[in-house]
């Protein structure tokens, strides 16, 4: 929650209790605090810390930017005045949360305090109006679990957002010739979505790698730490290789300013550093610095999404959906040559030979079992969805390279929309049900959610609050 940094701006409407609303606004302001939220405050603007007034609006809005939230919450201590709400949401951009307190009951005399809950219907209509997409947290105290609930799931919806809306993927070489379902647009990923690409030709990467082993201490401290993590069966020439690579895929990325890489994997790279680089791509995905085979950009957003959505509490996998189960029909086994990071591994994972190829550097290990999203941004024909469910591990047989059998509700219907697509046989895996966050986060980015499991009110009803 440190790394997202939310602008508060509570609000109330003047025909109704102006106490009540500040009361509520810090009550509110305390649960926040409480809970470890960086928020942005508006109580050195507004006289009573509430916003009402047009001119403090303008000012909140210039504040707001100059800190740089990434998301606005507006809680409404009593009806509210929506259309500074739906100004200032329309001015900042970024994600929107909505949510007022459970109502008192009526006094003795029949006054009603506040009238939250009405003042969000007419909020929901304006910022409709004003085509500014909102998340809505319902009516509850704040003392509810599912305050909390919704907030931390906020939280990672601005953190999907901002980590989107700045990609920009270091494209190590082309795609592979035969690898046509891995092409992608990139005027138009630019053009609808700000997303930018970095191509770099392989002559830059292998002299990347040279200036590495020539400086040297990166490089020998990546060897020891494969030497302490990894059962390293390559040699130490192999291994050195390795390192490199992932001290200059490190380097370039920071020289170009990207936050995910993409790599073009077979067959040119193997021949020019003598290994496979996906043990080099398993240390940066453990770093949480996606990296993704076969220069698969869509692969590449998918996964800078999925680790926005999870907050930097679990690693994310890049999986080819293979083969059905011989035994289960829901069940497939996800599995590539060795990229995964090895805090996905329920094992020490090893530092060997891939499956299909006869050059040294993949890392071989079974996957975690337990509860895990699998989902895939994807597009053709200038439409983009982003395909995700939920799915469980499960026991199955033994294969080469980082691999896990997983069970889903229906196979069938999955595999239908992978082969209908837009999607292709990738897809981005992470232990942790972030299902409700990634759905959320679509509506901010103008991307269709495309759900497998067929739960969509579910996932509504979570976000909601119920």
């Amino acid at each position: 929650m440190a790394n997202i940094k939310i602008g508060l701006a509570p609000t109330r409407r003047s025909i109704f209790s102006a106490p009540a609303a500040v009361e509520y606004a810090n009550y509110t302001r305390e649960k926040l605090t409480q809970m470890g939220v960086d928020y942005v405050d508006i109580d050195d603007i507004a006289e009573d810390g509430l916003l009402h007034d047009d001119a403090d609006r303008i000012k909140i809005a210039e504040k707001f930017k100059a800190e740089k939230v990434d998301g606005l919450f507006f809680p409404h201590g009593n009806f509210g005045t929506e259309y500074e709400v739906a100004r200032l949401a329309k001015d900042l951009n970024v994600p929107v949360l909505l949510w007022g307190p459970r109502d008192e009951r009526p006094n003795e005399q029949g006054i009603r305090l506040r009238d939250s809950q009405c003042g969000l219907f007419a909020t929901g209509k304006v910022l409709r109006r004003f085509q500014v997409p909102f998340t809505y947290l319902c009516n509850c105290n704040l003392e509810d679990p599912e305050f909390e609930r919704g907030v931390k799931n906020f939280l990672a919806v601005c953190n999907v957002v901002k980590a989107f809306r700045s990609t920009r993927i270091l494209q190590i070489g082309p795609r592979p010739f035969d690898f046509w379902s891995t092409m992608c647009n990139e005027g138009e990923l630019l053009e609808k979505f700000n997303i930018q690409l970095s191509p770099i030709p392989l002559p830059e990467l292998t002299s990347e790698m040279k200036a590495a082993k020539e400086e040297g201490t990166k490089v020998a401290e990546t060897i020891a730490y494969c030497k302490e993590h990894f059962n390293v069966c390559i040699n130490d020439e192999q291994l050195e290789n390795v390192a490199a690579l992932k001290v200059a895929m490190h380097s370039l990325a920071t020289k170009y300013g990207c936050n995910a890489a993409t790599i073009q994997c077979w067959n040119a790279l193997q021949s020019e550093i003598g290994i496979m680089p996906c043990a080099a791509n398993s240390l940066l995905n453990e770093e949480g610095f996606p990296v993704v085979c076969e220069t698969d950009i869509h692969g590449a957003i998918t996964a800078i999404m999925a680790e926005a959505a999870g907050m930097d509490e679990a690693r994310t996998f890049f999986a080819d959906w293979t083969v059905r189960h011989p035994d289960n029909d829901n069940a497939e086994l996800l599995q590539h040559c060795g990229p995964w990071p090895i805090s996905c591994a329920s094992c020490k994972p090893t530092i060997g030979y891939p499956l299909a190829f006869d050059y040294p550097g993949a890392v071989e290990a079974q996957a975690k079992h337990g509860e895990m999203t699998l989902c895939r941004f994807d597009g053709d024909n200038g439409e983009y969805s982003l395909l995700l469910g939920n799915a469980k591990g499960v026991d199955g047989p033994y294969t080469k390279g980082t691999y896990v059998w997983v069970e889903v509700k229906n196979w069938k219907r999955l595999e239908a929309k992978i082969v209908e697509g837009p999607y292709i046989h990738h897809c981005v895996g992470i232990h942790k049900d972030i299902v409700p966050v990634l759905y959320e986060a679509c509506k901010y980015i103008g991307v269709k959610p495309d759900l497998y499991d067929d739960n969509e009110e579910e996932v509504k009803a979570y976000i909601r609050g119920e």
